[in-house]
């Protein structure tokens, strides 16, 4: 999948195009859900995901977001990431509405994330509070997991 805004931002789902290095960088040491983790995790996970980028160009990433999916009814949006310089610009939103269309003509219908502070940019892509929130469980056994009051 492949598509260009208008001011020549581009998403792209091309495996080849992804910088490990960045994506490394931004989930590991800037983001706050996965800081401090090992580059090998964050190899692995790239690797077992769909990953889309977002490009100024074919050299310069800008943006990711990982799809966790079975390819056929759910996907689960993480590690989504917009470098500082380009955040504030429409790029989430655009991002995230892309994908969402994209995994949508593969006949899934079911999206999911957990996001601490980005309600608006998803709800701008369609997203809404979880309905029944009383039927999700988990196990998170993070080292830096979002507090109570997160």
């Amino acid at each position: 999948m492949e598509t260009t805004r208008e001011d020549g931002l581009f998403i792209s789902d091309d495996p080849a195009l992804v910088d490990r290095d960045k994506v490394y960088r931004w989930i590991s040491e800037e983001s706050w859900w996965g800081a401090g983790r090992p580059r090998d995790r964050v190899e692995r996970s790239v690797d077992g995901s769909h990953v889309y980028g977002v490009y100024a160009d074919r050299e310069t990433m800008v943006g990711v977001t990982r799809i966790i999916t079975d390819h056929a009814t759910f996907a689960y949006f993480c590690d989504v990431y917009v470098d500082d310089a380009y955040r504030g610009k429409g790029v989430g939103p655009w991002l995230t509405r892309e994908i969402v269309a994209d995994l949508k003509a593969l006949g899934i219908n079911r999206f999911l994330l957990a996001t601490k502070d980005k309600h608006s940019t998803y709800e701008k892509a369609g997203f809404v509070p979880v309905a029944r929130p009383q039927s999700w469980m988990e196990i998170d056994e993070r080292p830096t997991k979002p507090g109570p009051a997160d």
